[in-house]
């Protein structure tokens, strides 16, 4: 029992600290000066060509370099995704739960692309006949002011 406590806090450790780098790192290459250095990466590589008469070790170690970079970003970037999506997801249940809105909707996240298709369907459906009957509605408004008018005259 105790190594699976000591298992669970360092898989609870790690992933907190996996987490907190995912989004640091992606806070920091989303900036303009991570663009700029990147680009004086670039820049400098390009320039050293004829140094190195461009031979293959030079045109290896820019291939590399991105390479592992854009290898490890993926994971980085795609795990502040899921988190962020996941709280969001989370804040918009609650805001349902909480709300007037439908709470069958709470969970959605979890059906087949074909149920959120229909589901979104549906949706769009009620919101058009939604958008015809206030116009319905502001149209007939505004012939009983006409008529109000009409016969205040």
């Amino acid at each position: 029992m105790d190594s699976i406590v000591s298992n669970n806090e360092r898989r609870s450790g790690f992933s907190r600290f996996f987490g907190d780098l995912a989004n640091k790192t992606s806070q920091l290459a989303g900036r303009a000066t991570t663009f700029i250095v990147a680009a004086a990466v670039v820049i400098i590589w390009a320039v050293t060509g004829p140094l190195f008469g461009y031979s293959d070790t030079w045109q290896l170690v820019i291939n590399t370099g991105t390479t592992i970079v854009t290898f490890l970003m993926v994971f980085l970037i795609q795990n502040s995704q899921n988190r962020d999506s996941a709280a969001i997801q989370v804040k918009l249940d609650e805001l349902i739960r909480t709300s007037a809105a439908h709470n069958s909707f709470v969970g959605i996240e979890h059906l087949t692309d074909e149920e959120l298709e229909d589901i979104r369907t549906k949706c769009e459906a009620r919101a058009a006949a939604e958008k015809v009957g206030e116009r319905t509605v502001q149209r007939m408004g505004e012939k009983a002011r006409e008529a109000a008018d009409a016969a205040g005259s």
